[in-house]
């Protein structure tokens, strides 16, 4: 069966119902074009998505975003659901560090209304966890990031941690605060990072606007806004959405259009944009899409933990905190998201976790339920219900030194044939705001081959 455009109309497939294309295929359907949109999972959403066990809804990793993630923050009101995962009103993520035996030392790192960069300076002032000497080194380093331009190619090329070494950095304040940071936005530690992107996360997200750092989240499963909503917001536009359908072929037609085969269908169309991670992208490209295609499957990836608990009773009074001197990195309760009724659920987010990612649960269990104890002292005399761990093993594209040259644009050298995810060239690390915005660019590339008007959602009218 072949399907093809009707007469004077123009057709896009999008490759990959993740958020990447969700966004690409709103934006096609917007502007007035016929869109499919072809996902081989049961449902939309990508790697932030949820699944049910028992009683429970479950997202299978910890999503959060800041308020300088303007093109997430589009896509949550495109598809009706910002009110659904709201930005804190300021900037406080509270610092948990086990060094003392019997009560964790709680600090906190938050802005006040100064503008930049003294908005950060009374909280940098309060923090408990650094010496006075340290946090005037981390002021002096602060500055020195301001200065960089995070596109400059030569900081692509240094790793983080060397150039926190050269401004004067302690270990411990690379654990206690350049970390803290580094590992959940970047999902490397610093000595991995490439000095790019670390300091476009710390420039755009501390020191560009006051606000910029404050955190979002989702008080609803993940699922609810990255496919539900999404699915709604796609078929108000007209977009056909085929889920549990895998691309196996993209191919030119003998007119010069492009043909996607599916099991059982050839769809037709103008114009396509893969959406799909990057080894997958690699596998579907036709020859000479690419000067040199290869340079994608030399993008690495990182892997995130999550670590899952349900207790019979209260442990965690905080939304969320951070820790330091333990394992655990990030821990959250997911108590209202998940429908539990009873007890309390929370949940560890355990980023570039090379060395754990494949650990049986069995020995996750003993490594983090004591953890849990030494930060959470109500946890001590708590009864664990359920204990389970979700694992992604490619979760993100490794942001190591070099891996800017890799990252292609939005634009193939094959005319209709265009590139999103957020491991193509954004400027940004791998997030749900790279995501977006590879959408927004693949979109975009599309709309002005086909002669489309169009804007851009981020840009002001002229």
């Amino acid at each position: 069966m072949t399907t093809t455009s009707s007469a004077g109309s123009r057709h896009a497939v999008v490759v990959g119902g993740g958020i990447a294309g969700v966004t690409a295929a709103l934006q096609l359907a917007d502007a007035g074009v016929r869109v499919t949109l072809v996902e081989g999972r049961p449902r939309l959403g990508g790697l932030a998505f949820s699944f049910t066990r028992g009683e429970l809804t479950v997202d299978n990793g910890q999503h959060v975003y800041l308020r300088c993630c303007t093109a997430y923050r589009w896509l949550l009101d495109r598809v009706d659901g910002a009110a659904l995962a709201p930005v804190q009103d300021r900037l406080d993520i509270p610092v948990l560090d086990v060094g003392r035996p019997d009560r964790p030392r709680v600090g906190r790192l938050r802005r006040d209304a100064l503008p930049v960069p003294l908005h950060l300076a009374g909280g940098l002032a309060a923090y408990p966890h650094l010496s006075l000497a340290e946090k005037v080194s981390v002021g002096r380093a602060a500055l020195a990031l301001k200065a960089l331009d995070p596109a400059d190619p030569a900081l692509d090329g240094v790793d983080f941690a060397t150039w926190l070494r050269r401004h004067g950095q302690s270990p411990r304040a690379v654990e206690a605060l350049w970390n803290l940071v580094c590992v959940a936005t970047l999902n490397v530690r610093a000595e991995q990072a490439s000095m790019g992107l670390a300091a476009m996360v710390f420039k755009t997200g501390l020191l560009s606007e006051r606000g910029a750092a404050d955190i979002g989240w989702a008080r609803v499963p993940l699922g609810e806004l990255h496919d539900t909503l999404s699915r709604k917001a796609l078929d108000a536009a007209g977009v056909r959405t085929e889920l549990r359908t895998r691309v196996t072929a993209v191919a030119r037609t003998g007119d010069g259009r492009w043909a996607v085969d599916v099991p059982g269908e050839r769809i037709e169309a103008d114009t396509v944009i893969l959406a799909v991670p990057q080894r997958e992208t690699h596998a579907l490209l036709p020859d000479g899409a690419l000067d040199e295609p290869g340079r994608l499957l030399d993008i690495g990836t990182s892997p995130i933990l999550n670590v899952h608990v349900v207790y019979d009773r209260q442990v965690l009074r905080r939304p969320f905190f951070a820790a330091i001197g333990t394992p655990v990195q990030w821990v959250f309760d997911r108590t209202d998201a998940s429908g539990l009724k009873d007890g309390q659920y929370v949940a560890l987010s355990q980023s570039a976790v090379t060395d754990e990612i494949d650990l049986p649960v069995a020995e996750l269990r003993e490594r983090y339920l004591p953890e849990l104890k030494r930060l959470l002292p109500a946890a001590r005399s708590a009864e664990v219900r359920d204990f389970f761990v979700t694992r992604e093993r490619t979760a993100t594209f490794a942001p190591t030194p070099g891996v800017g040259r890799l990252r292609p644009g939005a634009r193939t050298r094959a005319a209709g044939l265009f590139l999103a995810g957020a491991w193509t060239a954004t400027g940004w690390p791998a997030t749900m705001e790279g995501a977006v915005r590879s959408g927004f660019s693949a979109a975009g590339e599309a709309l002005s081959e086909l002669g489309r008007t169009h804007r851009h959602p981020l840009r002001e009218a002229a």
